[in-house]
């Protein structure tokens, strides 16, 4: 049994007229006929009553009609659903973020790509960049947004945002007393930095600009991410040069400060493995790219 035959019958079944019936299906009169009895035959019930005057369905045909019209329905639904699939348009998206990517990053793109595809189920994952690494090769998610270096040729990367960074200082600290503030100001002050696992390019980028201004930094206690480093700013525990991101972590204990002659960057950039077919994922891609470039 074809879907096709079940298509024509419940038309002529609509229409109860069979040249009506061939008009709305594009074809001529003969072939419609024929394609029913073949129908009715494979079956092996009448499903129409035929006369000169009229057609009309027998009592198996409306048993039959009502049935098939929620079969095609469903059918139809489900070619729609596995179109809409194939396209991205529905189907699961799972995401890992680093927690720096909460306040700026992360918002806008979820903001847009759901306005853009409201039907596909969004997934988020809090996880450190060594993590989200591991997680995308073992297929555990199809994207993160994490920071560099990946070091990994089965993954592919996409700059989603870079950060300038300052300088965080307690609030009472004597530096928030400088007109302006060098490298060479941290030389002897406890520095607190974000861990070189959780964020290497930060960490060594931040090393070798101290090197560069004639100083080993003075590194005293570590966090995995800025959130943690800002709380152990405002305990009194050093200073920290943190991305601007950190200024939306509002905290009435500390001061953020330009340092003149520091021009590091915080990179964060979203990832996904190569061979990665889900439908859903470029469309992710697409959107994080418009946003970031907006």
């Amino acid at each position: 049994m074809e879907l096709r035959h079940l298509r024509y019958f419940m038309v002529v079944a609509e229409e109860l007229h069979f040249g009506k019936a061939a008009l709305r299906l594009k074809m001529t009169q003969p072939p419609l006929s024929q394609q029913i009895k073949q129908l009715e035959s494979e079956i092996g019930v009448t499903l129409l009553k035929r006369s000169k005057r009229a057609v009309k369905l027998t009592a198996a045909g409306d048993v039959f009609l009502k049935q098939i019209k929620e079969g095609l329905s469903q059918i139809d639904q489900a070619v729609d659903m596995a179109q809409r699939t194939a396209r991205g348009e529905l189907g699961r998206l799972v995401i890992g973020f680093v927690g720096s990517a909460t306040y700026e990053i992360m918002p806008p793109i979820i903001r847009e790509y759901r306005k853009q595809f409201p039907s596909v189920n969004i997934e988020l994952r809090e996880l450190s960049t060594p993590n989200q690494i591991e997680a995308l090769l073992n297929g555990h998610i199809d994207i993160g947004v994490l920071h560099p270096p990946l070091g990994n040729d089965e993954l592919k990367s996409y700059t989603v945002k870079k950060s300038h960074c300052v300088l965080a200082l307690p609030k009472y600290h004597p530096l928030t007393k400088k007109s302006r503030i060098y490298l060479r100001d941290l030389e002897d002050e406890s520095l607190i930095a974000i861990d070189k696992s959780a964020w290497p390019s930060l960490y060594t980028d931040f090393i070798f600009s101290c090197e560069q201004a004639g100083f080993i930094p003075n590194i005293a206690q570590e966090a995995t991410e800025y959130q943690m480093v800002i709380g152990l700013v405002s305990a009194g525990m050093g200073i920290a040069v943190v991305p601007t991101a950190a200024k939306r972590l509002f905290n009435l204990d500390v001061v953020y400060r330009e340092i003149d002659d520091l021009s590091l960057r915080a990179e964060w950039v979203t990832a996904h493995r190569k061979d990665n077919r889900n439908p859903a994922l470029q469309h992710f891609i697409e959107v994080s790219n418009e946003v970031s470039q907006s």
